[in-house]
């Protein structure tokens, strides 16, 4: 439970950043081909709204505060309804999804819960999941997930913080 100290600053419960990836030669490397591997998701014909409501609601589980900043803008940024943005979280008890939207986010919710489902990834789920994409829309699922579990694993070990994305910031990197 967190008790505010009313003798510290209110900066002191912030967490601060632990490390950036990207200062350390190393790192930086891995950063560059983490990155490129995510390209062939993004290039992929699976919908780019789809990839970021499955990012964005895996990131708020996993707890990444710059994941969950980062796709919370994109998605605005690309024109998606707040609605849409925000009802994510309670994508089951809303109404402003598709079904193929909802069978890659029940897939994303399970594939990340690994630890908390004995079975994994339903076989209802998976059955959603083949009625509505196909096999290259499949594989982008299924490796987006990876994907952003792990860029969530990095984000909340080295203490990335939320609020500073600008939608854009990475185009010449990724463009």
């Amino acid at each position: 439970m967190f008790v505010h100290d009313n003798d510290h600053d209110s900066k002191d419960d912030v967490m601060e950043p632990r490390f950036t990836l990207t200062d350390n030669a190393l790192g930086a490397k891995f950063a560059k081909r983490f990155g490129n591997t995510s390209m062939v998701i993004l290039q992929s014909t699976l919908p780019k709204a789809t990839q970021d409501l499955m990012m964005l609601r895996v990131s708020q589980i996993n707890g990444c505060g710059w994941c969950t900043d980062v796709h919370s803008k994109d998605l605005a940024a690309a024109g998606e309804p707040a609605v849409r943005i925000n009802l994510v979280a309670a994508w089951r008890e809303a109404s402003v999804y598709t079904d193929a939207e909802r069978a890659a986010l029940a897939l994303a919710e399970e594939g990340t819960r690994l630890a908390d489902a004995h079975q994994g990834v339903s076989d209802e789920t998976w059955a959603q999941v083949r009625k509505h994409y196909d096999d290259d829309q499949i594989a982008a699922l299924v490796g987006l997930v990876a994907q952003i579990n792990a860029a969530n694993r990095l984000g909340v070990i080295v203490r990335q913080q939320g609020g500073s994305y600008d939608p854009g910031m990475f185009a010449e990197i990724t463009g």
